[in-house]
């Protein structure tokens, strides 16, 4: 298994040893899959000590093996593989047209309810920072947040760098927590730390002031010099305006790719609290605390929308303040711990 990823790292140990012990609870009679690319061979490797540590069956898959990137569909072999184990975890650094292949890979995840780790755009700094959280302390302040939202009738979001905006709730539809404490319900990305939902409305302008999503963060990397405004109404991208026009027009192509890919089907708290930096991969910022939106997909396997996109694109922005009706729970993108009782 080693081989096909090389040598585990040792200051790399800590998260992963967190990600197969805590987050996924890896037990000694199970099948794991770990599927991984080159790029992220260190940290697959260092998965894979933390795996052989377990004492658990597990399978290493490297992604160019059995496929040429980028990879549009699901390699036959990643499927077989997945249809036959009990925990599996993806970690890649994620490249243009390669979504459909994540989505149908999850898609066998969520039908089979398997214990599921999503690290997509990994990395060395992330197992040293975000992948070290204490998930259990993260897992009681999402509680929180998710027990305040199903009963919330908005939520408001400002920022320095100009967002104002305004979200209102079906509470037909699910507030989903994936804190690190990953289940057989719900997969989680890894670092973990969001609590989300499809928001019935939202309204006003969001300033992706930090990082964007799908192949956007590895082609842009962090916006805070070249941020993009997103003018939003009745939950759909009406606007985009950014001084790199090559940026604003290929994020307003990709959010026009079917009839749901400018609407809003993500509004997300990040929960990871000792996050205390931006370091320009969406992986671990869309952790940090605050508030963030997407457009496209819903995840309506979760959420129960009942709608769907073949695209799904997070936008972040900086230094959050924001109220849960009348109630500020976040001011300069670090939560009032008292005001949610922790």
């Amino acid at each position: 298994m080693k081989a096909a990823f090389g040598n585990p790292v040792d200051d790399l140990m800590p998260g992963s040893r967190n990600a197969i012990g805590t987050c996924l609870a890896v037990r000694p009679q199970e099948r794991v899959t770990l599927v991984a690319d080159s790029a992220s061979a260190a940290v697959a490797a260092s998965l894979g000590q933390a795996l052989d540590e377990t004492g658990c069956d597990w399978h290493g898959i490297l992604v160019e093996d059995v496929a040429s990137r980028p990879v549009t569909s699901l390699p036959p072999a990643i499927r077989e593989a997945l249809e036959s184990t009990d925990v599996g975890i993806l970690c890649i650094q994620p490249q243009p047209g390669e979504l459909p292949m994540r989505m149908a890979l999850v898609e066998i995840v969520e039908r089979r309810q398997i214990r599921y780790a999503h690290m997509v755009g990994v990395n060395a700094q992330i197992m040293r920072q975000g992948m070290r959280s204490d998930y259990r302390l993260v897992d009681r302040l999402s509680d929180r947040l998710r027990e305040r939202m199903v009963v919330a009738g908005t939520l408001r979001v400002r920022t320095p760098g100009g967002t104002s905006l305004e979200a209102h709730f079906d509470k037909t539809l699910a507030w989903v927590k994936t804190s690190g404490i990953i289940s057989t319900r719900y997969w989680s990305n890894l670092p973990a730390g969001e609590v989300f939902t499809t928001p019935a409305r939202v309204d006003g302008v969001f300033v992706c002031d930090g990082t964007a999503g799908d192949y956007f963060n590895g082609k842009y990397g962090d916006l805070s010099r070249n941020p993009m405004r997103l003018q939003i109404e009745n939950g759909r991208l009406r606007a985009v305006d950014c001084a790199r026009k090559d940026l604003e027009r290929e994020f307003w192509e990709y959010c026009h790719m079917d009839e749901n890919s400018d609407r809003i089907g993500e509004l997300a708290f990040g929960t990871n609290y000792a996050l205390t930096e931006f370091i320009g991969v969406l992986l671990q910022d869309e952790k940090f605390p605050g508030v963030h939106i997407a457009f496209g997909d819903p995840y309506g396997n979760q959420t129960h929308a009942d709608w769907k996109s073949r695209t799904h694109v997070d936008v972040l922005t900086r230094q959050c303040d924001v109220w849960i009706d009348d109630d500020q729970v976040i001011a300069g993108g670090r939560y009032l711990m008292e005001r949610l009782g922790l």
